[in-house]
């Protein structure tokens, strides 16, 4: 072990420490909530509430709400948050990740932090990785916040809900593949300004995102749907679960609104033709990591020449070139069925960090323009950029952040310069049992697939369930064939069947 990782165990050590008399506290009032009525219970909001106007401070009131957040969550749930998943709520009441391994329940943890935050009545945003997690959530978590009088909104790409328990109707929606299925009961769709006034809100990143884009190019009030803190323009609070897929993996990704501007030119589909033509390494060279082309001498005169013109610059100018790098770099760096699929003659964005298809969204600047060229589906309007804001960029606006993961302190020097949000690892209620082992390496990949195959068919034979995760939709289906020749039966979820990932 580095002297680092000792280090920032230590200071993890020394945070579960300080927290001891506190959990202590939470555990010494259990006997008193305990003997409380469903409606006493309930009527403990109104109180910290009460208690917060006279003076007091949240975190003065935190063993009393944590321990009657653990009672209800035990009365509506049977589930009862043990002594480490009160560590890791106040960690994330206090501003910080909490790193927690698989299994230990996150998902209950971020209630408890939540109904504190949420008693001032400013609102607590709760940030998932997809919008089926924040469905799910919300209905789950929400008996706790139901019981305690909270509202819970939802926010989707589609509609939003409010968390309503007499609404037992089962919601059919037509989701971003086209496909219809049936939404959990008791989420009663309503506007997205309800959704963001309930006090404790469920949604993904990039849906607060676009939300917070929205609102500012928005040309009425009545047309804003967050809320914002009076005075500083902030948010109160957000806890982001997977935070370091969000803030790290994700955080400099711009989100970007844009809209129609200009009808397409037919130079789209001939540049198109262009890059087909060239040929990498000798025409262009290609930039992985910042997904950029550059243009050779050779790729300059065999464009020209397959244009019929002796000097693009100066015969065509910069709208000819700009034309001429974006239909490259859409032909080298964007693939079919990783970064983009094609769905009813249209291009969808596939998100590269969730495998999730994002409908509606195009890419700015003729890029989206020269797939649909290269993809010889129909050119659509071209679009200008009005608003854009990097994931970094936007939950910097939040008074107070917090955030969990199973994988956070490799990345803890990188939190706390960018975000100032320390790591604390959270013990497991339990030793764990399970046995990291060192990485295999193939010298191809053929040889790491029929390996991949050969292990998941005789963990299937032993009656073991595997999960196996790929980078793409493309080797999401190679491995699946794969798997079929070994006679492995098995589920895909990939972009291109989402809808079923409840089910699966």
């Amino acid at each position: 072990m580095s002297f680092f990782s000792k280090l920032f165990s230590n200071d993890s050590q020394q945070f579960v420490n300080k927290t001891g008399p506190l959990v202590a506290k939470i555990n010494e009032l259990e006997p008193q909530i305990k003997v409380l009525s469903d409606t006493e219970l309930s009527a403990q909001t109104a109180k910290f509430r009460d208690r917060l106007k006279q003076g007091e401070t949240l975190d003065d009131l935190l063993p009393a709400v944590f321990g009657t957040g653990r009672e209800v969550a035990w009365r509506t749930l049977k589930m009862r948050h043990f002594n480490v998943q009160l560590v890791g709520g106040i960690a994330l009441h206090s501003g910080q990740i909490s790193e927690m391994k698989t299994g230990e329940g996150k998902t209950l943890v971020a209630t408890l932090p939540a109904y504190l935050n949420a008693l001032g009545g400013d609102g607590v945003h709760i940030v998932t990785v997809n919008d089926y997690l924040a469905r799910r959530d919300a209905v789950w978590m929400g008996q706790i916040y139901a019981f305690l009088g909270l509202t819970v909104g939802v926010i989707n790409n589609q509609t939003s809900y409010l968390y309503d328990p007499t609404h037992t109707e089962k919601d059919v929606l037509r989701d971003e593949t086209g496909s219809f299925h049936v939404l959990y009961e008791f989420l009663r769709p309503c506007s997205r300004r309800e959704a963001y006034a309930a006090d404790i809100t469920y949604g993904t990143n990039n849906e607060f995102g676009f939300d917070y884009l929205r609102d500012n190019v928005a040309y009425r009030p009545a047309d804003v749907v967050q809320r914002m803190l009076p005075g500083d323009n902030r948010f109160n609070f957000a806890i982001i679960d997977e935070v370091d897929s969000i803030l790290i993996d994700e955080a400099r990704t711009p989100l970007i609104i844009s809209a129609p501007v200009a009808q397409s030119e037919s130079l789209y589909g001939t540049f198109a033709q262009i890059a087909r033509q060239l040929e990498p390494d000798k025409d262009f060279t290609v930039d992985e990591k910042m997904k950029a082309i550059s243009l050779t001498d050779d790729g300059i005169t065999r464009a020209e020449t397959l244009l019929g013109v002796s000097d693009i610059y100066s015969e065509k100018g910069i709208k000819y070139v700009h034309h001429l790098e974006t239909a490259v770099r859409a032909q080298a760096l964007f693939e079919l069925d990783r970064d983009y699929v094609v769905k009813d003659g249209e291009i969808i964005i596939v998100d590269e960090f969730t495998g999730r298809l994002q409908p509606g969204r195009r890419w700015s600047e003729g890029l989206h323009q020269a797939i649909e060229a290269k993809e010889s589906v129909e050119v659509k309007e071209e679009s200008r950029t009005f608003a854009t804001i990097t994931l970094q960029n936007y939950f910097r606006l939040y008074r107070k952040l917090a955030g969990m993961t199973g994988t956070a302190m490799t990345s803890n020097e990188e939190f706390l310069k960018v975000y100032t949000l320390p790591v604390v690892e959270i013990p497991t209620n339990k030793l764990s049992r399970r046995a990291d082992k060192p990485d295999l390496v193939f010298q191809t990949e053929n040889g790491k697939f029929i390996a991949i195959a050969k292990k998941v068919k005789e963990l299937f034979d032993k009656g073991q369930p595997v999960l196996v995760g790929t980078v793409s939709i493309e080797k999401n289906e190679l491995l699946s064939a794969y798997l079929k020749k070994a006679g492995v039966p098995h589920n895909i979820l990939n972009a291109k069947n989402h809808e079923q990932e409840g089910q699966i």
